[in-house]
């Protein structure tokens, strides 16, 4: 019988600092090294254009970060979107933790599975509060809220009108706008 070997945080920092994963795109998922699948047009586009429009949206109330990591207890995913406490200045010796972040936000295509399975499960398991996924091919916007037993108690989808963040009610961020409509 054999058994994956898990990696910590800091093993995969050192792996970094090496130059050993310089040429590959990864990110440590649940002690795992794992491949990041590559970003078409669309996905681009509309990534730069929520970020933009958050930026807009929340002025300098949060730091919007586009595809940087964020350091959980086992893990060191790369959300395409974290929205996360100002200034961004807290975060010149570590990413963002937990504690730092108001809300993730996956654009999904071919991720969906990743998305909606192992990934939400590591954000509701460190106690991220918001959880957003963009699902590309059904044109369907996933908010999980409030963690619960490595789960999420609250689950919506919308396909229109306006969501309001946990962190910011008095924002209203347009569902059409996050869809690319």
């Amino acid at each position: 019988m054999y058994s994956v070997a898990k990696w910590s945080v800091a093993d995969y920092h050192k792996m970094i600092e090496a130059g050993i994963l310089s040429d590959r795109s990864v990110e440590l998922i649940s002690g795992e090294i794992l491949e990041m699948s590559p970003e078409g047009p669309f996905h681009h586009y509309l990534n730069i254009s929520i970020v933009e429009y958050l930026r807009s949206l929340l002025g300098t109330e949060a730091v919007i970060s586009e595809g940087h990591p964020i350091t959980l207890t086992d893990s060191e995913p790369e959300p395409d979107i974290a929205v996360v406490r100002s200034p961004y200045k807290l975060y010149l010796n570590h990413h963002p933790y937990p504690e730092d972040i108001y809300w993730l936000i996956e654009i999904a295509d071919s991720t969906l599975g990743k998305d909606l399975g192992i990934k939400k499960t590591i954000y509701a398991t460190a106690n991220i509060q918001e959880y957003w996924v963009i699902a590309l091919n059904s044109k369907t916007l996933k908010v999980f809220q409030y963690p619960e037993n490595n789960d999420y108690k609250i689950k919506k989808d919308y396909n229109s009108g306006f969501v309001s963040p946990l962190s910011f009610p008095e924002i209203k961020v347009s569902v059409n706008t996050l869809l690319g409509n």
